[in-house]
């Protein structure tokens, strides 16, 4: 299903490599990053796990509206602590090491990566149903764990406990979601293993 939310659209991706570790520690940069006055609501910013021989940690990708990438480039150098890897395309900036991590964040989406922002999460708040989901955000396909080919009616209510991190899966955003109480679904990531602080809940 493609809404004005798809995930779809022009897009240039910049991977960022700020030295977080968990992925608490990126979430939250994701959300201090989205305060800053370039990065627009039609950012899509997703963790990474990152597993080299120099650094296990967790990256992040911004996928920016191509019009808006010069700009958000400038806010990111100037935002990320000293020491930080940026990547996009030939583009770089920071340290070798951390430009390596940084180049293969930006290179994940779509084929992986954790979203944490995306078009229309602002409305997945309290419970919300299947065709909230479908319709008015990016998420574009929805995932019963143990039950992968089940039809989800669209009133289906979804508890979404107001932490919804879909994943990429083969170029489509994906969430997971299992059974709740009451014949309700919830999403299989549950806040407590990532929460991230109070003011960006």
């Amino acid at each position: 299903m493609t809404s004005p939310h798809h995930a779809s659209g022009v897009r240039s991706v910049i991977g960022v490599d700020a030295g977080t570790a968990s992925l608490r520690e990126a979430d939250h940069l994701i959300h201090r990053l989205l305060d800053r006055p370039a990065v627009t609501e039609g950012v899509l910013a997703c963790t990474h796990l990152l597993r080299t021989d120099e650094r296990r940690g967790t990256t992040v990708s911004l996928a920016v509206p191509h019009a808006d990438v010069d700009a958000v480039w400038r806010e990111l150098v100037e935002a990320l602590p000293e020491g930080s890897g940026l990547a996009l395309a030939d583009r770089t900036h920071g340290p070798a090491d951390a430009v390596h991590g940084a180049r293969l964040a930006a290179a994940a989406p779509p084929a992986s990566g954790r979203a944490v922002a995306y078009p229309g999460v602002a409305h997945l708040t309290g419970t919300v149903t299947v065709a909230d989901l479908l319709g008015r955000t990016a998420v574009e396909r929805l995932v019963v764990l143990g039950a992968p080919d089940a039809r989800l009616p669209l009133d289906t209510e979804v508890l979404t406990q107001d932490h919804v991190r879909p994943e990429w899966r083969d170029g489509v955003l994906t969430l997971a979601l299992v059974p709740a109480a009451g014949g309700r679904l919830a999403p299989f990531e549950v806040p407590n293993p990532t929460p991230c602080c109070a003011d960006h809940a």
